[in-house]
């Protein structure tokens, strides 16, 4: 795997006119890319070959080996590092945007049934995909409980806020992506992603502690930059992050999940004040009775 991490800088730079109360300016503006990433699935088993096309999203070009591996952990397609055993890059030389198809090559120990996936998934940068997304799915995928044996208080999470902000670089010049970013229980950011659809961010925090053999991710913290939805709060108990943060609101379905499998559950995060859905045994300054 040998993945360009950054291509380019994840803006383009637009001629635009800006039309104030009583003026208009002609000027430049950086705005997000979004382009198509498609991903496919290779096994040899058993003699055969399996080339199957399993989605395509639209994303923040950048870190794409990440996507994908997190991708497939939320589906449920693998579970551990040593179930992929490479990603790469479309090799056919020929191919126009060859770096918008990964192929991901699954160990042959995975179990995998292409007649499960023969109906082309579309996800765009705003929406998940649909239609498969219950507790049944999680809980048939989810081998452990997250754990996290640690407290946060409001200082940590005001911590954790302040790295988020000063880390967005791509939101700094369009303001036009989401984040997701890991903290350890001392704040410590592990590792921070942004991108167009706030699924694609996660999964590409995800992947990247998938690829680099870290999970599940015991004792530590994600934070989002904007609401949370059900499939967020789904691939992190898959990836066993125990506390979630979130600038905005929940859903009702992120709350029952979190409840669930003892999530911590954090909304509406800011400097003066936050909401606890779930989980609170975490959050210090709590009676718990």
């Amino acid at each position: 795997m040998n993945e360009l991490k950054s291509m380019g800088t994840g803006t383009q730079t637009y001629d635009i006119i800006k039309v104030g109360n009583d003026d208009v300016h002609y000027l430049q503006d950086d705005i997000a890319v979004e382009e198509p990433l498609e991903i496919r699935i290779t096994q040899r088993k058993d003699d055969l070959h399996i080339n199957q096309n399993i989605t395509v999203t639209m994303r923040t070009p950048g870190y794409d080996f990440e996507l994908a591996a997190g991708f497939l952990l939320s589906e449920g397609l693998v579970r551990e590092r040593a179930d992929i055993k490479n990603i790469d890059y479309c090799l056919n030389p020929g191919a126009t945007h060859r770096q918008n198809t990964v192929f991901v090559e699954l160990s042959e120990r995975v179990s995998f049934d292409p007649a499960k996936f023969r109906r082309y998934v579309y996800t765009n940068s705003s929406c998940g995909i649909c239609g498969r997304q219950s507790l049944e799915m999680v809980q048939k995928n989810c081998t452990c409980i997250p754990v996290g044996d640690f407290q946060i208080t409001h200082d940590y999470l005001i911590r954790l806020l302040t790295a988020l902000d000063n880390s967005q670089t791509i939101f700094a010049k369009t303001g036009g992506v989401h984040a997701s970013a890991l903290f350890d229980k001392k704040g410590e950011c592990l590792i921070i992603r942004e991108d167009v659809g706030r699924h694609n961010a996660l999964d590409k925090v995800v992947g990247a502690m998938l690829l680099a053999d870290k999970l599940p991710a015991t004792n530590t913290v994600l934070l989002l930059s904007g609401r949370i939805s059900f499939e967020l709060v789904q691939k992190a108990v898959l990836a066993g992050i125990p506390i979630i943060a979130a600038i905005g609101a929940p859903s009702t379905l992120a709350v029952d999940i979190a409840q669930e499998f003892g999530i911590t559950l954090i909304g509406f995060l800011g400097k003066q004040r936050f909401n606890v859905y779930a989980g609170k045994q975490r959050v210090a300054g709590l009676y718990v009775g």
